[in-house]
């Protein structure tokens, strides 16, 4: 992979490296275009470079995470467990840029500044680490958890131990034998990374703001005899993949919790229990429609807990007061258990605030506890973060930001008025995080490229989303969200953990295959809902 390229004018131009990024640069390359790819990191990944913390696992099954585009590479590759780690898909994704050849394409150790729609030329001016380059297209891959979210707590510069950001962990192995480790936070990473430090540490202290749901992952070692089942017909796997509304295998079932019998529901939620994984929101049809159903399952998993964890008061504080799902739920190994170790302490900081760092620990209600390590799994700015950092100039000097100060909105979540031929994958009002990101990540290259293949083979300049097209995507993404349990939480999925961020609903939930028909519809009808140029 290459630092620097003398070519500086392009057909396009693709900001990140990860699965989009990759397969984005794959698409356009095989239609003889001129494209690079600009990462910041020092290898491809994305946000499988960045995160490696102990215990970071996807928790979408191997099988389905992975890329559909080409059966030889399906077939030849093997997956060593049912949920994939960080490691073996960070390899995975390597292999890919090899076998594709796509490394000379693709710049590292470069971060793109300000991407600017020249008005007269009709094309993008990218200012980067690397130098300048110009595109007729610019494609943002660039992830919509790729931009840390740090709290700025008081005293945090006179802290003298460790610090570590699950988000950005350092490539090098940390041992915390002998340590006592502190822990910020209680969504995916927390929850992943707690059992894995606990093993290590002299002691850990969680500080758990908010209570967080977390089923088992079920995860085990993957036979080969299970993997020839799916590879047997793996086209057929990953076309029912696409008609399902996650674009995973698991289909609600067709009963709602509230029909069924207590004894019934009871014995459904087990099973998914020792199933695993977040294939539980699936266990009745209405679990995120209705809060009546809903409480049903969570009222289970509360009872799990208080089960699985043996200090009664320590199980109450970790019983979510929320629904279940509004928050992005989890799925773990040996999370709960973690709380019955010795060396394990659950820092309820809704109930005994942090005050302040000091200089050897974090003070909590007038007591020091002190830390030679802390780590904060204090999450994303999602959706947005990424690509508000880079300064995005459209049309009349209008910038993406400003565009976006109300919060964001889009046409697909593709295009968005005022910003000619940028087009953004798996952000706001696209099906994303709600979905298996790399079928996304696919749909989404497919889409462009094909829609780049349409303007080139039409002699089109543009093409950008009218207003009327994006308001109207934009009600029909917060109409679709309102029927749901998701708006009825602070989460990240409407960016509540970000001070000052807009309070909006920002990825669709509609489902993924109504996305995908949507999209498909409106490029068979001629892009209506977009002015070409």
């Amino acid at each position: 992979m290459t630092s620097n390229n003398l070519d500086r004018s392009l057909d396009a131009v693709i900001v990140g490296a990860g699965f989009a990024g990759i397969y984005m640069l794959h698409r356009l390359k095989n239609m003889g275009l001129r494209a690079k790819v600009f990462e910041s990191a020092g290898g491809v990944g994305g946000t499988w470079y960045w995160n490696r913390y102990p215990g970071a696992r996807c928790d979408v099954t191997s099988l389905e995470y992975s890329y559909s585009f080409s059966e030889e590479l399906q077939q030849e590759w093997s997956w060593t467990e049912r949920y994939a780690g960080q490691a073996e898909i960070l390899q995975y994704l390597e292999h890919v840029v090899e076998r594709f050849q796509l490394a000379d394409d693709i710049i590292l150790n470069t971060r793109v500044n300000e991407t600017s729609f020249d008005e007269e030329t009709l094309r993008w001016s990218i200012t980067s680490s690397s130098g300048s380059y110009n595109a007729k297209y610019c494609v943002m891959a660039t992830g919509p958890l790729s931009t840390t979210n740090s709290p700025d707590f008081p005293g945090l510069s006179s802290y003298e131990g460790e610090t570590y950001h699950t988000g950005t962990w350092p490539h090098e192995d940390i041992n915390f034998a002998g340590q006592t480790v502190g822990i910020i936070g209680t969504g995916s990473s927390g929850i992943q990374s707690t059992p894995v430090i606990a093993e290590q540490a002299e002691h850990l202290y969680v500080f758990q703001r908010t209570a967080n749901f977390s089923v088992p992952a079920g995860n085990h070692a993957l036979s080969a005899a299970e993997q020839n089942d799916i590879k047997a017909d793996y086209a057929g796997f990953r076309a029912q993949q696409r008609k399902l509304p996650a674009a995973c295998h698991h289909l609600p079932r067709r009963e709602s919790a509230l029909d069924a019998s207590p004894e019934k529901r009871e014995q459904i939620y087990d099973d998914y229990w020792k199933k695993g994984g977040l294939s539980f929101l699936g266990a009745f049809n209405d679990l995120l429609t209705k809060p009546d159903a809903n409480e049903t399952a969570a009222n289970f998993i509360k009872d799990k807990i208080r089960q699985i964890v043996k200090n009664p008061d320590i199980a109450e504080k970790l019983c979510p007061d929320h629904l279940f799902g509004c928050k992005r739920p989890c799925s773990d190994t040996g999370y709960y258990e973690s709380f019955n170790r010795s060396n394990v302490s659950l820092i309820d900081v809704a109930e005994t605030p942090i005050e302040t760092f000091t200089n050897k620990g974090i003070k909590v209600s007038d007591n020091e506890i002190k830390l030679d390590s802390v780590i904060f799994a204090t999450g994303f700015d999602a959706m947005t973060g990424t690509l508000e950092k880079i300064k995005i100039v459209g049309r009349n000097a209008v910038t993406l930001t400003e565009a976006w100060s109300a919060g964001p909105c889009s046409y697909l979540g593709l295009s968005v008025v005022g910003f000619p031929n940028l087009f953004i994958m798996t952000g706001p009002g696209s099906p994303s995080v709600l979905a298996n990101m790399v079928t996304g990540a696919e749909q989404h290259a497919e889409w462009i490229s094909d829609c780049i293949k349409f303007i080139e083979d039409n002699d089109l300049s543009t093409i950008e989303a009218t207003e009327k097209a994006q308001n109207d995507w934009v009600e029909h993404v917060n109409t679709v969200a309102d029927a749901t349990i998701y708006p009825t939480c602070n989460s990240w999925y409407l960016g509540a953990n970000i001070p000052n961020k807009p309070r909006i609903f920002m990825p669709y939930i509609g489902g993924f295959q109504r996305y995908e028909r949507r999209c498909l519809e409106i490029q068979a009808e001629g892009y209506p809902g977009f002015m070409l140029v």
